[in-house]
């Protein structure tokens, strides 16, 4: 059975793309100052050279932080390379390792 060759996206998507990724951090800082107020109910997270701050809470901050933005980028990501794909019938990113 051969493969169809799939065809490119043209760089069109790129500017999509980083709109997509620029909401997509922004939703992203929101949910993070929401769920950090509901587990410390503080408006701000402890920032790393804070000297009031403990370790853990640094840590625990950038954990949750890091968590939060990996889950809503990805997201935000395959949300757009979804849309593109059932819009144009092509995938808007090259396969693992660079193949078509």
């Amino acid at each position: 059975m051969a493969k169809s060759k799939k065809r490119k996206l043209p760089g069109a998507y790129q500017p999509v793309g980083w709109l997509l990724g620029w909401s997509g951090g922004a939703l992203a800082g929101l949910a993070f100052r929401k769920v950090w107020m509901a587990i410390r109910d503080e408006e701000d997270a402890p920032d790393a050279l804070d000297p009031d701050r403990g370790w853990g809470e640094v840590l625990l901050a950038a954990a949750v932080q890091g968590a939060i933005f990996a889950t809503v980028r990805s997201a935000v990501d395959r949300a757009g390379a979804k849309a593109i794909a059932r819009k144009t019938g092509v995938w808007p990113a090259t396969s693992p390792g660079g193949r078509d």
